[in-house]
């Protein structure tokens, strides 16, 4: 349901109200009948579902979102409005602006205000956004309907990420605008917290299968810009410093807070919670053999980081225009800590059962062998590296990998630029012969994940000693743990090894088909070879 406050407190000469009731069960029909506005009601669909329901009834040329959980400041509909009308604004295809927590919502919403997981927007400039919330944004109507609006697949969140991305890939770009304030109300139980925080993680895995290339190793979306929140989301283990000096202008003085590292964001990842799973459970083989309970201080060092760290996050808080007394204000600190305890978990819940995990799996129409090969492909016309690679990285896409852009290395005859899958890496080079004639040289090799090479020698190494002590069970856990993680990463290298085979192999056969036509078309000229040549055919398949 999409539902704003009576008319006459939005501020703006001329707009309508659109209620889309996606099968609730309160009174939200007669509370809507009540302003007349105009209420469409639909069975449970989903998010997506009730925004492009909207989006199909909406007469205007801009249509803004806003939540059942929010309600717009007097002037939300004109500091958008004014946005895309600015000059800098022609090719903005949405805008948003900030969501605001109320004050007065109760002890937990305030919590849950300061806690990490809120909706939140990305900038890459002051004016321009990479993502904007799905609380508060507004698009062009016809920027919506040229993508085909929202994306159903994604029923409780995800879709405003899903849908800023697609705009971005048509060549759009989002706006921002400061003024345009929502307020948004918080969770108001660590239940229905926990319950957003289990769905955004789902999102998460949603999005990390239809966009892979936006998304890490680790599983995490790697922005461009900068994620904003309240302020006071993280504190870094480092000091911070202020530079003095006339009108606060020192040199070298900052405009934002430094960016969080990979070692003080750790304790806040999902991951974490992997990571101390894993020396509990390396504690209690401890039981079979003695040397590996000296993973428990290991355990204990990896949960104490995770509970200072929440603990400072939520002692940073001083919620004293909430809270006037000095009880009210603790108990306020120590829950928001909870809450930046239990965050990463709910993620983790969310995202394990939907595919988004480390050693998550694409789905394979074959395998190859890895191992090292090289082809030499002879071609007709004229062709750029770029356009070759481009064709390799759709063919990857389908199945199911995604190639990361590398740069060039070393000129290979006249060009030279690489590119390289999560288990495979490609080099490739064109030479021009003349007469029409190229030819293409590509190599490939597989590449092992650091991370899964080095647990696999480790708990390898720990199977023979376990071996050589006499501890046989613990001996044979640790050595099927090495074994899982071998075949693991030989399967990887097996998958990526046939999808840049597969694409080569494409190459090959559309060279042999424009050489026939070729042919066919006109007489071989002298000199000109009449075929195809390459050792592709020649590699070995698994």
């Amino acid at each position: 349901m999409i539902a704003v406050r009576p008319s006459s407190y939005l501020e703006y000469p001329n707009f309508e109200v659109i209620v889309v009731d996606d099968g609730s069960t309160d009174n939200t029909a007669s509370i809507v009948r009540e302003y007349g506005f105009r209420l469409i009601t639909t069975p449970n669909r989903g998010l997506s579902h009730a925004r492009n329901t909207g989006l199909v009834a909406a007469t205007g040329e801009i249509i803004a979102y806003i939540d059942d959980d929010a309600y717009p400041d007097p002037h939300w509909l004109t500091y958008l409005a004014s946005t895309f009308l600015n000059p800098a604004g022609q090719n903005f295809a949405g805008v948003g602006g900030p969501n605001i927590a109320p004050p007065g919502d109760g002890l937990i919403a305030d919590c849950v205000t300061h806690a990490p997981g809120g909706p939140v927007h990305v900038l890459l400039t002051h004016r321009e956004a990479e993502h904007i919330p799905g609380c508060n944004m507004a698009f062009r109507v016809s920027a919506l309907q040229s993508i085909g609006g929202f994306d159903l697949q994604f029923r409780v969140a995800g879709d405003d990420v899903d849908v800023c991305w697609r705009l971005q890939q048509k060549g759009w770009s989002l706006g921002f605008s400061p003024s345009a304030v929502v307020w948004h109300h918080r969770r108001n139980s660590i239940k229905t917290y926990w319950r957003q925080q289990r769905g955004y993680g789902k999102a998460e895995a949603m999005l990390e299968r239809k966009w892979p290339e936006k998304y890490n190793i680790a599983g995490h979306a790697t922005w461009s810009g900068r994620i904003y929140g309240n302020g006071q989301k993280y504190i870094a283990w480092r000091r911070g410093r202020i530079y003095h000096g006339i009108w606060g202008q020192a040199p070298y003085q900052g405009l934002e807070e430094p960016v969080p590292n990979l070692f003080e964001s750790l304790p806040m990842m999902p991951e974490w919670w992997l990571v101390m799973a894993s020396l509990a459970a390396a504690s209690l083989l401890g039981l079979l053999w003695s040397p590996l309970l000296r993973a428990l201080p290991l355990m204990g060092l990896s949960a104490g980081l995770a509970l200072v760290q929440a603990i400072r996050c939520g002692a940073r808080n001083s919620f004293a225009d909430v809270a006037p007394t000095r009880f009210g204000r603790v108990k306020r600190r120590t829950l928001t800590a909870f809450l930046y305890l239990i965050q990463p978990l709910a993620r983790l819940f969310g995202r394990l059962p939907h595919g988004l995990t480390i050693w998550r799996r694409h789905p394979a129409d074959d395998y190859s062998f890895p191992h090292p090969w090289t082809a030499d492909i002879w071609a007709t016309g004229y062709h750029s590296v770029e356009a070759l690679l481009q064709t390799i990285e759709v063919e990857q896409r389908v199945q199911g990998i995604v190639a990361l852009r590398g740069q060039c290395v070393r000129p290979v005859g006249p060009r030279g630029q690489w590119r390289h899958v999560r288990r495979r890496s490609l080099s490739m080079a064109l030479e021009n012969h003349g007469s029409g004639r190229q030819l293409l040289r590509v190599r490939s090799w597989p590449r092992c994940s650091m991370g899964g090479s080095v647990l696999s020698v480790v708990c390898g190494g720990l199977s023979i000693s376990a071996a050589l002590d006499g501890a046989l069970a613990a001996c044979a856990v640790l050595g099927a743990v090495a074994l899982l993680l071998i075949l693991r990463t030989v399967e990887e290298c097996a998958f990526g090894s046939f999808a840049f085979l597969q694409a080569i192999k494409n190459i090959e056969k559309v060279e042999k088909n424009r050489r026939k036509e070729t042919t066919c078309a006109a007489p071989a000229r002298s000199g000109a070879p009449s075929y195809v040549k390459s050792n592709i055919n020649e590699l070995q398949h698994g």
